[in-house]
């Protein structure tokens, strides 16, 4: 069993990568379903109002993909619980939350990692981030178009998004739950280009023999996929 979590800002293309990644892998893709989260355009029309109600659902959401994703076969996760912190946090600094909520959310928190750790599986076994400049942060959330995001919507989303770039790179250094590798994101653009797509994939595999987790003779021709070999648990 292996399950290979993604992170990074709105726009990386974690969802995008989530999907080349598993078709490449033969294993099977989680996604979260933006377009039918009923809190998110909300928290876009009033932050601070909705900021610690959206930062619960994406708890709950996320703690049940990552909870399906460590009991069942390979598999790959285009968001996980894992940066759900880093938001949430963000988010009080600026004010979007009460003393209460930030108490309450880090204690909802705490306890789910719990009942993660008693899982027979307990962590991931690598985080891919996705690592992006604003410039091409805000390139990607123009072209997929969603209303609410564009910095046309809300003068202060310039801010946000700004600040949020800044909190993930300390964030990636102390994440600790499983190995890491990051993507850049800017160099290489895999959604649209066929080289840097297969370059990114390379880099994948290469850090999943690294760890363990594929044969150092896996090749992609050979169209083995990743199985429970000696070692891949």
């Amino acid at each position: 069993m292996t399950v290979i979590v993604l992170s990074g800002p709105i726009g990386a293309g974690k969802s995008s990568l989530t999907g080349i990644l598993s078709k490449y892998l033969g294993t099977k893709p989680f996604y979260e379903s933006v377009d039918d989260n009923p809190v998110l355009p909300l928290f876009y029309a009033d932050p601070k109002k909705y900021a610690f109600l959206l930062q619960v659902y994406f708890l709950n959401t996320r703690f049940h993909s990552i909870k399906d994703a460590l009991t069942q076969d390979n598999n790959v996760l285009d968001r996980s619980i894992y940066e759900d912190a880093l938001f949430f946090q963000m988010n009080a600094d600026i004010g979007r939350a009460t003393p209460e909520e930030v108490d309450t959310y880090y204690e909802l928190l705490h306890n789910m990692m719990g009942e993660l750790d008693r899982m027979p599986k307990k962590n991931p076994d690598l985080l891919v981030h996705i690592n992006v400049s604003y410039d091409t942060m805000i390139k990607r959330i123009q072209k997929r178009g969603r209303p609410y995001e564009q910095l046309s919507y809300d003068s202060t989303l310039e801010d946000y998004y700004k600040r949020l770039l800044r909190y993930y790179k300390p964030w990636y250094d102390k994440y600790d739950y499983s190995p890491k590798m990051e993507i850049d994101g800017d160099k290489y653009d895999f959604m649209s280009s066929e080289e840097d797509r297969e370059i990114v994939l390379d880099q994948i595999v290469d850090k999943l023999k690294e760890v363990g987790k594929l044969p150092m003779d896996w090749d992609k021709s050979t169209d083995i996929q990743i199985v429970n070999f000696p070692g891949n648990n």
